[in-house]
């Protein structure tokens, strides 16, 4: 099985696709910080894949890439709550939270570039140009899909794109609704894969340039 990788931004459905993978058998990174778990992994989907594809994609050639859509007017103010609850540990200088993290949020929402990054004009803008971003570096590639997990025929798209027969009409989990963001960390599965794995490089991430 070549990787796969969910290149849509937060708040998109990475938890749900990251839960229903797992139990057709994948083993799955919601979220990956060392060369471990990347190398653990089947699919993995959020931080730093929203961020990093373009990396990926030369590391792993034989991967394949799925871009999550949601509608803006639901996203947004999804979104901003997922900023504010996030901003303080997403500073790059002080912020507790993994350097891989926040450097993914950093350069795809550039929080340490505006003084409101919850304001709907820039999460609109960033989702826009990621978005913009992505169909043009994957255009006319068919290792490339792009699903709304909303829709009620995306997780069969998704099978099919991944090889997998579908039976009946399968539906995506609803996860992470509303103020919640820890369905992943509560969900209980052989196949997760732990985003800080250690392996023979310990905690070591990929370094981009001397790889590339």
């Amino acid at each position: 099985m070549n990787k796969v990788f969910i290149i849509g931004l937060p708040r998109t459905g990475t938890t749900s696709i990251s839960v229903a993978m797992l139990d057709y058998g994948f083993k799955v990174a919601h979220t990956a910080y060392t060369q471990q778990a990347f190398n653990l992994a089947d699919i993995v989907s959020d931080a730093p894949c929203f961020s990093d594809y373009q990396q990926l994609d030369k590391l792993f050639p034989d991967a394949k890439f799925v871009y999550l859509e949601r509608e803006l007017s639901l996203w947004i103010p999804s979104m901003q709550m997922l900023i504010n609850k996030m901003k303080v540990e997403l500073d790059l200088k002080t912020g507790t939270f993994n350097p891989v993290l926040k450097r993914s949020f950093n350069h795809t929402f550039m929080l340490d570039k505006t003084d409101n990054p919850d304001e709907p004009a820039h999460l609109e803008k960033c989702y826009l140009d990621h978005k913009q971003q992505v169909l043009h570096y994957f255009a006319d590639r068919d290792d490339f899909i792009r699903i709304n997990i909303s829709h009620e025929e995306s997780l069969g798209q998704l099978l099919t794109f991944l090889g997998l027969e579908v039976d009946g009409s399968p539906q995506f989990p609803h996860l992470n609704i509303g103020r919640n963001v820890a369905c992943w960390e509560e969900h209980k599965h052989p196949n997760k894969v732990n985003a800080n794995s250690i392996g023979p490089l310990r905690r070591k991430f990929f370094d981009y340039a001397a790889k590339l």
